[in-house]
């Protein structure tokens, strides 16, 4: 217990949040190292051991997680070890960036090119709201439900007059979108 909470039990409890996570993360790589070796040291005589992995700093990141989560996940433990971008900006010009990449991928008629740009784009917005403190699963269900609830209040303005959205015109759906829009500010 004081081993993996120096800060709570020495001198070490003068840290900042962050300085307590990268504290932290040291510790915990520590422990896996110290793990590794140990694996290591009972291979069998060709140098493997069923089931082992090299053990690197992403292997504990969570394959079940919802992607977006996993994203944040991976990029704070690489951040512990260096690997970030120094700022919310950067961020920004590299999601301007992938943006470019998506449209020359539709522009050579790729679509995988197209998929693994998007992936790329997502990537980069997970990023974005990890260097803004925001959880991106939080806010895409946020942004779901106001999606929802404006293209419902066209789907009621349009019953109101006796049409389906599928009979509307977009210019028409658009325009209560819009006003679906102020209602809500």
């Amino acid at each position: 217990m004081i081993r993996r909470h120096p800060h709570v039990f020495s001198a070490a409890g003068d840290l900042s949040p962050e300085q307590v996570k990268a504290l932290w993360a040291g510790i915990k790589q520590e422990e896996k190292s110290a793990k590794n070796a140990a694996l290591r040291a009972t291979c069998d005589a060709d140098g493997e051991r069923a089931g082992a992995s090299p053990g690197g700093l992403l292997d504990d990141v969570p394959l079940a997680l919802p992607g977006l989560t996993r994203t944040v996940k991976l990029q704070a433990k690489a951040s512990c070890a260096g690997f970030d971008w120094t700022g919310a900006r950067l961020v920004l010009e590299k999601i301007r960036e992938e943006t470019g990449e998506i449209e020359a991928a539709f522009d050579a008629g790729d679509p995988r090119a197209v998929e693994d740009e998007i992936g790329d784009l997502l990537f980069a917005v997970a990023n974005l709201a990890r260097h803004a403190r925001a959880d991106p699963e939080a806010a895409i269900r946020r942004a779901n439900a106001k999606f929802e609830r404006r293209f419902r209040f066209i789907e009621n303005a349009l019953a109101a007059i006796g049409k389906a959205p599928g009979d509307a015109a977009l210019e028409e759906m658009e325009a209560l979108w819009k006003i679906a829009k102020k209602c809500e500010k």
